[in-house]
């Protein structure tokens, strides 16, 4: 075998007609920038999450940052954050100059536990980032609950969960506000960085645009300090078009995990494993942007796999609270448990709307032959 993590050239090639023709229309259109191809993108978009508006900007760090800039979150404040996620969600707080606090997972998720955030409150508490990882959304309800009663902003991190429902309503319009990622490799992804933010507030979204452009509504007249972060049109053109196939597509990563849940689970409910499988509450409709198990041997594991021609990824080797850029931050708890846990166990199997169902069963076998060698 020879399983790569990602397929870049599959989706090109499907969609390569539309893609073209996208293409050539942007070519013809003579407008460049901020044209019809981000309105068109950003109306269409918000209608699929169910949002009133949506603001395209550069990419979701930036979306994460403009929004906690729009809410005037800065220095003094602190933004309650998972201790479990990629670091972009932190340093979009600290762009704004705010400080994250971080808040353990629950164990089974992954996703920021909403019991911890009574722990992690004071005074200087403005928001809360709950981030939708792997694909699948966070607890929302006590999350937008706690808010609620301590006045606090919830900013959602989209960035993998493009299509995710929780009790049937999209990521993306769960909380205040959302921070969404169209890097390449997203469910919905672009051709290059990309990103957007969705809310029902239009004051925000007004304020999103001017601050997306230099602070400026009219050009040459700079109401603020603002920023050059613009969604590029040609990649809006793009995501029009993979976003009528978004559906399919997060279906066809539904069906690669369910092999991979029906094969490991028959496999490992005949032996002793260490092995822990995804977990999706009743209130969940996931869509699979990384299929993630857990062992405390993972490094052995992933060499077997990858001595099996099967590429894999870690997300994510080193949690924020360890990495050099927030070495000097003093945590109220600088102890974060089940976050160095997860880096230590946590292993990312190819899944992608263009891996068959055949790849997948392979897959599988070959991890549960290296589940079965590490038994001994």
């Amino acid at each position: 075998m020879n399983i790569p993590f990602n397929d870049f050239a599959s989706p090109y090639q499907e969609l390569k007609a539309e893609l073209d023709e996208a293409y050539a229309r942007f070519m013809q259109s003579g407008w460049y920038v901020l044209g019809r191809e981000v309105e068109g993108f950003e109306q269409e978009y918000a209608a699929y999450c169910g949002t009133k508006y949506c603001v395209g900007v550069a990419n979701c760090l930036d979306a994460m940052h403009l929004v906690l800039r729009a809410w005037n979150i800065g220095p003094g404040d602190e933004v309650i954050v998972p201790s479990n996620t990629y670091i972009a969600t932190w340093l979009a707080i600290s762009h704004a100059g705010a400080t994250p606090v971080p808040v353990e997972p629950d164990g089974r998720t992954h996703n920021l536990d909403p019991a911890g955030l009574a722990a992690a409150l004071t005074p200087r508490t403005r928001a809360i980032m709950p981030v939708h990882l792997y694909g699948q959304p966070a607890d929302m309800d006590p999350i937008m609950a706690f808010a609620g009663r301590h006045g606090l902003k919830v900013l959602e991190d989209a960035a993998q969960a493009q299509g995710a429902l929780y009790k049937g309503r999209r990521a993306g319009a769960l909380g205040h506000a959302a921070g969404h990622s169209f890097y390449p490799t997203k469910n919905l992804g672009a051709f290059g960085d990309a990103g957007a933010v969705t809310t029902d507030d239009p004051e925000l979204a007004g304020r999103l645009k001017v601050l997306r452009n230099y602070g400026s509504q009219k050009r040459y007249y700079n109401e603020v300090i603002g920023y050059n972060s613009r969604l590029d049109e040609l990649q809006a053109a793009f995501l029009r078009i993979k976003l009528r196939h978004l559906d399919e597509w997060n279906e066809r990563r539904s069906k690669i995990a369910s092999c991979y849940l029906e094969a490991l689970q028959t496999e490992i409910g005949s032996r002793q494993s260490e092995m822990t499988l995804p977990f999706v509450p009743a209130w969940a409709s996931p869509v699979w942007h990384l299929f993630v198990i857990r062992h405390p041997q993972r490094d052995v594991l992933r060499e077997k796999l990858a001595a099996a021609g099967i590429a894999t990824l870690i997300h994510y080797p080193v949690p924020p609270h360890r990495s050099g850029a927030y070495a000097g931050l003093r945590l109220a708890q600088p102890s974060l448990p089940l976050a160095d846990t997860l880096a230590a166990e946590v292993l990312s199997l190819p899944i992608g709307p263009h891996l068959t169902e055949a790849h997948a069963r392979q897959i599988a076998g070959a991890l549960n032959e290296s589940l079965n060698l590490l038994a001994g």
